[in-house]
């Protein structure tokens, strides 16, 4: 058995109600100054948060909104405040833009490094500010991984930065702050973490220890995402929905994703497609592709997601495609590059973009060549 590296926030509190025990959390480790990296959106529903800052004697400075995908520009600017303001702690309360940043912030603020120095895989040098994390949707697990993702607009093209110094030191998990997610972004982020916990179980480096967290966030989210997208307020949907989340995330450290995300990036970063729409857009032909890799694994994917028991490997795998495929229309998300407005033209420079993602290509259970991908990008047409 391979040998696999567990690294993961100190503390991770799950729980409705949690989020305010952040505040006690930062105190007791001396933070007095943090910045609040969040949006405009979640605001409203952090009232009990900045009281509980405030009781605990923490002043929380709001850097500039993360309300899209982050681009390089906007991130000099969060650090640029944070400089500034002589911040001792960073809280990024949100989607997984805004906690991207804040892990971000928290490596540079006092760092030589700059972003671009640190794309790519163990790059940082450290980080010594504490950060502390909230998810506000069921997504992207961002909160326990060692992953933050910025688009490079120069190149149209999401990079990431892998570090073991992005993994927060604390994570609290509160299903009460993605009651109010609109259906839109419930399906897409939800579809985002169902891909993570898929392309973490059919993965070159799929390991014991993180299939146990990829089945369990594939049967919790294919059991309670239509009903989070269809009520906001089913309490039992969220909160599964962030624990399938949760889930997810903890499979990004060790493991990783593969293929299906490498070739969303360049959909996100060229036209501004959400994220978790790209990767569910694209999944069942990358998951087709790589059938012929590791059959018996794509065939218990399908059995997690609650598919009936068919009578051969391959008929069972191709059952979880076309459940997969399904699920995603139910969830009111587009099924093909055209209907987004993509023209066909584009699709050879989307594959030579996704084709840079080696970090994530190479988790991928089949090689995959340019060719590949355009074959992909075409079947996803």
């Amino acid at each position: 058995m391979r040998p696999v590296i567990l690294q993961q926030p100190a503390r991770i509190e799950f729980g409705n109600g949690c989020a305010p025990q952040c505040a006690a959390w930062l105190a007791q480790r001396g933070a007095r100054r943090v910045l609040l990296v969040t949006s405009t959106a979640v605001l409203p529903v952090l009232d009990g948060v900045r009281a509980a800052l405030s009781a605990a004697g923490v002043v929380g400075l709001l850097a500039a909104p993360v309300d899209a995908e982050p681009t390089g520009e906007l991130f000099a600017g969060i650090l640029e405040r944070a400089r500034e303001a002589g911040i001792d702690g960073v809280l990024g309360i949100g989607g997984g833009s805004a906690i991207d940043v804040a892990k971000l912030v928290a490596a540079l603020t006092n760092s030589r490094q700059t972003v671009a120095e640190v794309y790519g895989i163990n790059r940082l040098t450290g980080r010594d500010l504490p950060l502390v994390c909230l998810p506000t949707t069921a997504g992207t697990g961002a909160e326990v991984s060692p992953n933050a993702i910025l688009l490079d607009t120069a190149d149209a093209l999401k990079k990431g930065v892998v570090s073991p110094f992005l993994v927060p030191d604390a994570a609290f998990i509160d299903p009460l702050l993605t009651m109010s997610v609109p259906p839109a972004v419930t399906a897409a982020t939800g579809l985002d973490a169902l891909t993570h916990c898929i392309e973490a179980y059919a993965n070159k480096f799929a390991h014991p220890i993180t299939d146990v967290y990829a089945l369990q966030g594939i049967r919790l989210i294919a059991r309670h995402l239509l009903r989070a997208v269809r009520n906001g307020a089913d309490g039992e949907a969220r909160a599964a929905m962030s624990l399938g989340s949760l889930y997810g995330g903890l499979c990004l450290g060790p493991v990783n994703t593969a293929a299906v995300h490498a070739l969303a990036y360049p959909l996100g970063g060229r036209y501004h497609i959400a994220h978790g729409v790209s990767n569910a857009l694209l999944l069942p032909h990358v998951m087709r592709f790589n059938f012929s890799a590791a059959p018996e694994r794509f065939a218990e994917i399908a059995l997690a997601l609650g598919c009936a028991p068919e009578s051969s490997v391959a008929a069972q795998a191709e059952a979880g495609v076309a459940w997969l495929a399904e699920f995603s229309r139910d969830c009111g998300v587009p099924q093909t590059l055209s209907t987004l407005n993509i023209p066909s033209t584009a699709i050879p420079a989307l594959a030579r973009a996704a084709m840079q993602v080696t970090r994530l290509l190479q988790n991928n259970l089949r090689p995959l060549a340019e060719v590949d991908a355009i074959g992909i990008y075409q079947a996803a047409y």
